[in-house]
C-alpha cells in the first residue's frame, strides 16, 4: 500500500451564494496526518493526508460554520483524530464515531462528553462490517439514555433486508448518502421508493449528501432531482453535507459545485434553512450562541 492515494481538490471553487448562519456539513472525515493519527492496517487504501486544518479552511471558503465529522474507516476505532478536531472547535464541530456494537454504557457516555453524538455502522461492500444486527440494536439501547442516534451506510439494493431491522432501533436512524440510490434509474425505481417508504417513520433521517456519488457526472442533475423530492417532501428530515475528503469515489467533485448544488436541492431560503440550520441544530443538539 505504498501508492498514496488523492482524494480532494486542493483548490476548489467558491460558492456562488452565501449560505445561512450556522450553516452545518453533517459529513464529512479526517485522514491523519498520518505520523500523529496513524491508519488503520485493515484499511483498503492509504490516502494523501486529509487533516483538520484543511477541513478548517474548506469550511471557512464555503462559508459553513457547523459540522459533523464522521470517522473514517481508514482510522479504524481509534477515533482520536474526531476528538481532537472537536476539542479545538469546542462545541460547533460534533461526531459519528466507529465503534463496536459491542460498546458498554460507560463508554457511550465518555464518547458523548467528548462531542460524539451517534455511531455509525456501514454495510457497504468495501467496507467490511463484523457486528450482527442483534447486537447493533442491543447497542441502540444503551444510546438512547444519552439521546444518541445511529448512522448508517448501505448499497440501496439492502435497503429491504436492512430497512424493516432498523425499524427496531430504539434509536432515531440517520441514512448516508441518499442510501446510495443509482439516480441513472429515477424516482420511480423500486430502490428509491422503498427509501421514501421508509422515511415515512419520522424515526428515520436522511443525509442529502452525495449527489456527486449517486450522479456519475457534474452537474449531476439525476442526484439533484432525488436529492429535492426528499426535501421537498420530508424537509423536517433531511440534512446534507460535503463527504470531504470525498474517499472511495469515481472522481474527485468541487465542493463548491457541490454547495451550489444547494440552491437546487433546497430551493428557497426556507428550505435551505431546514437543511443546514434547523435540522441539523434539532437532530445533533448544537447549542445556538
Amino acid at each position: 500500500m505504498s501508492e498514496l492515494i488523492h482524494t480532494y481538490l486542493t483548490n476548489p471553487s467558491t460558492p456562488g451564494f452565501n449560505l445561512p448562519k450556522n450553516a452545518c456539513d453533517t459529513h464529512c472525515h479526517l485522514f491523519g496526518p498520518g505520523d500523529i493519527f496513524p491508519y488503520s492496517e485493515s484499511r483498503n487504501f492509504t490516502p494523501v493526508d486529509a487533516p483538520k486544518e484543511k477541513l478548517f479552511a474548506l469550511h471557512q471558503q464555503l462559508g459553513i460554520e457547523r459540522c459533523v465529522i464522521v470517522q473514517s474507516a481508514l482510522h479504524g476505532f481509534d477515533n482520536a483524530v474526531v476528538v481532537d478536531a472537536m476539542q479545538e472547535k469546542k462545541g460547533t464541530y460534533l461526531g459519528v464515531a466507529l465503534s463496536s456494537a459491542k460498546t458498554d454504557a460507560t463508554t457511550l457516555e465518555k464518547m458523548y462528553l467528548q462531542g460524539f453524538r451517534g455511531i455509525r455502522f456501514n454495510f457497504m461492500s468495501h467496507l467490511k462490517n463484523s457486528d450482527t444486527m442483534e447486537d447493533i440494536l442491543a447497542l441502540t439501547t444503551r444510546m438512547a439514555p444519552l439521546g444518541m442516534h445511529l448512522q448508517v451506510h448501505f448499497e440501496s439494493k439492502l435497503i429491504y433486508e436492512l430497512g424493516p431491522q432498523f425499524k427496531r432501533s430504539a434509536v432515531p436512524v440517520m441514512i448516508d448518502h441518499m442510501a446510495r440510490v443509482d439516480a441513472s434509474l429515477g424516482e420511480n425505481h423500486a430502490d428509491f421508493r422503498a427509501l421514501m417508504k421508509l422515511l415515512e417513520d419520522p424515526q428515520f433521517h436522511v443525509k442529502v449528501s452525495g449527489v456527486d456519488r449517486i450522479a456519475k457526472h457534474w452537474p449531476y442533475t439525476d442526484g439533484v432531482r432525488l436529492a429535492k423530492i426528499l426535501v421537498d417532501t420530508y424537509p423536517s428530515q433531511c440534512v446534507w453535507g460535503t463527504d470531504w475528503p470525498h474517499p472511495n469515489h469515481h472522481h474527485i467533485p468541487d465542493d463548491g459545485l457541490l454547495v451550489n448544488c444547494i440552491a437546487q436541492i433546497a430551493d428557497s431560503p426556507e428550505k435551505i434553512r431546514h437543511i443546514m440550520v434547523q435540522n441539523p441544530e434539532k437532530f445533533y443538539g448544537f447549542i445556538t450562541n
